[in-house]
């Protein structure tokens, strides 16, 4: 009977006493393993609180920004660790047929957005305070592509702030005046920033917060009418009638999580809910860990372990202990020095690897050159636009559409000596009209022509003196392997910092791309014509420039033919990545149709390339062959058929 009782007492006291914080959750939390910096810091916090502080256990989920949206509203995952309130259709349809809450406000005072100019700019104008007063300004922001207009930097294509920033120019009556230039990416947006605060110049573009080039540079916004939502709205349309102009909303930030995670975790959708960051925290966050290089998580730790003060207001007081514990802290509100460091240390100290590093003495070279000679690769830039890309895009443009389909018609047949292809050619230029394209297909035809003009210049030399020389060839092999290997991310940034963002670091990112392979095949037809046919005309008394121009040359130029039809396909092939740098083209409708899931757009463009590519490539190889098989085509496409 005493047992009874006791086991009786036992069971009762168990019951009310308060759950522990390792008991908040019974099964595996899933967050969304989000793409953007701010996003991924704030899930770490998350994260290490969730598994650190109460004891559950977390996976990440990978995914695009509607994929995750629809898992969360299927509680395939519970967690999104940033939410911008009122962005995503999908989840304002989760939220209405409550399948998904919206939970706290991580951002004090919200996100905000806006038209920025450096301070600096502000300073030195008095006058400039209001988008009113741009008009009297704009030789300030004069555009290298169009000295006779200015430039506004625009967000990414295919983002929603493409729309409204392209409405406004258009109701503010700006867009007269200002060109609407397109970076492609946002990486591309920030060295375009980045490289006007180093070279101290004056610029115009769109920019939110949070981000970490809030806390890296002072930005300066300019003055918006006060926010009218039913003017906002419209302004949110591509095609809205309304002409007016409003400022710009502040998007609350909150913690995206479905319905049944709340009810079957109270506790944590209660700490959820306290969980909020100042704009001065989250920009400095997120700026240390890009320059740091670390993961949201790692940044994460960092955060919590310097904030002590932060976090235990929205943790029980069980939950701090542990966490605190886990992070390595004295108390809770001390920190343990030490053992920060030797967390932060831990990867490295566990490898038997030296740390070594080229990435700072690199940065530092970088933009010691961007402050020191920007001027002088921006004037690079202006001649290349100037003398050679603008010209030939203005030629294309003026020539009626009808004469080039004609005049691509007959070089088709005159080529390949087949009437079928020669029609297909035609028929083929007529569909990229018919989808739209025509004037994405001349942006990119300059670029392309511009830069096969330019890496043959530079490259038949390169290979003519290479097939002479054995100790050019050591020397320049291995440089053309890294131009060929090297992933062209990896000097798009430099690139862009030096010549700004536009057509023509799109022109230098697809000559370094195509030169290898007309050097290489350039210097492989010359070192392989018969030595026999050499030494004859040595014996006859040929310089060394005639047995070049009259016996090397000729022998050697299916392979240098072979090399151009190479170069040219591989510059084609640059028009996606061009795109991701601002030059415009038929690559910024693939662009704009990945980053909207616009599958229609994105198969026509793809379409208007894929014909391109086959028209140039069949062309090319027809009049890369020798002289033997090209009258060989010739007497083939003069035979009846059948």
């Amino acid at each position: 009977m005493r047992q009874w009782i006791a086991l009786s007492l036992l069971w009762m006291s168990a019951l009310l006493l308060p759950v522990s914080a390792s008991a908040a959750c019974e099964s595996p939390i899933k967050f969304g393993a989000l793409t953007w910096e701010s996003g991924q810091f704030t899930s770490g916090v998350l994260r290490h609180i969730v598994e650190d502080g109460y004891g559950c256990t977390v996976e990440e989920v990978p995914g695009a920004g509607p994929a995750l949206d629809t898992a969360l509203s299927q509680n395939d995952i519970q967690v999104i660790g940033e939410q911008w309130v009122g962005r995503s259709p999908i989840m304002e349809k989760s939220i209405e047929q409550n399948k998904v809450a919206i939970i706290g406000d991580t951002l004090k005072g919200g996100a905000t957005q806006g038209w920025y100019v450096p301070r600096y700019v502000l300073e030195e104008n008095p006058g400039l305070r209001s988008y009113q007063d741009l008009p009297k300004y704009t030789e300030l922001f004069k555009d290298p592509e169009d000295p006779g207009k200015s430039r506004f930097m625009n967000c990414p294509s295919g983002w929603t702030c493409e729309i409204f920033n392209t409405r406004l120019l258009k109701t503010t009556g700006l867009d007269s005046l200002f060109n609407n230039a397109h970076p492609g990416t946002g990486a591309a947006l920030d060295a375009e920033i980045a490289s006007a605060f180093e070279q101290h110049k004056p610029l115009l573009f769109y920019y939110w917060q949070p981000t970490g080039l809030m806390a890296k540079y002072d930005l300066a916004p300019l003055e918006f009418p006060a926010y009218e939502d039913a003017c906002w709205q419209n302004l949110l349309l591509a095609d809205g009638k309304m002409d007016c102009v409003s400022g710009f909303p502040v998007s609350p930030l909150g913690i995206a999580v479905s319905t049944p995670f709340v009810e079957s975790n109270p506790e944590l959708a209660a700490v959820f809910e306290k969980v909020q960051f100042t704009s001065d925290e989250l920009n400095g966050a997120i700026l240390e860990m890009s320059e740091s290089k670390r993961t949201g998580d790692e940044q994460a730790m960092v955060f919590l372990r310097d904030n002590p003060e932060v976090w235990q207001a929205w943790l029980s007081d069980e939950a701090a202990t542990n966490l605190a514990t886990k992070l390595g802290l004295s108390s809770t509100d001390a920190i343990s020095t030490k053992a920060t460091a030797s967390s932060i240390n831990a990867s490295a100290l566990a490898s038997s690897f030296p740390s070594w590093s080229l990435e700072t003495p690199l940065n530092n070279a970088l933009a010691n050159v961007v402050q020191n000679y920007g001027d002088v690769f921006r004037t690079i830039s202006t001649m290349a636009l100037t003398y050679l890309l603008l010209p030939i895009e203005r030629l294309l443009t003026v020539i009626p559409p009808w004469l080039i389909i004609a005049f691509v018609t007959v070089l088709g047949w005159f080529g390949v000596r087949k009437i079928w292809f020669a029609l297909a050619c035609g028929a083929g230029l007529f569909l990229i009209g018919a989808f739209g394209l025509w004037g994405a297909l001349i942006d990119t035809l300059a670029l392309l022509i511009v830069s096969v003009l330019v890496t043959v210049v530079i490259g038949i030399p390169i290979g003519i003196a290479m097939s002479g020389s054995k100790l050019l060839r050591k020397i320049v092999t291995p440089v053309l392997d890294i131009m060929q290997t090297m992933p062209s991310f990896v000097y798009l940034i430099p690139v862009l910092m030096l010549f700004g963002i536009g057509k023509v670091p799109a022109l230098f990112a697809t000559v370094i791309y195509a030169l290898p392979p007309l050097i290489r095949l350039t210097t492989l037809g010359i070192t392989q014509v018969n030595h026999e046919m050499v030494e004859a005309g040595r014996s006859f008394g040929s310089t060394h420039l005639q047995l070049l121009l009259w016996i090397k040359l000729p022998q050697a130029l299916p392979s240098i033919m072979a090399g151009i039809n190479q170069a040219v396909m591989m510059s084609l092939a640059m028009v996606v990545l061009a795109s991701m740098i601002g030059a415009p083209g038929l690559g910024e409708d693939v662009l704009q149709s990945i980053q909207t899931l616009n599958i229609g757009q994105g198969l026509q463009a793809g379409t208007a390339i894929v014909i391109v590519a086959i028209i140039i490539d069949r062309i090319t190889q027809a009049f890369g062959q020798g002289k033997r098989t090209r009258q060989k085509t010739i007497e083939a496409g003069r035979r009846p058929i059948g």
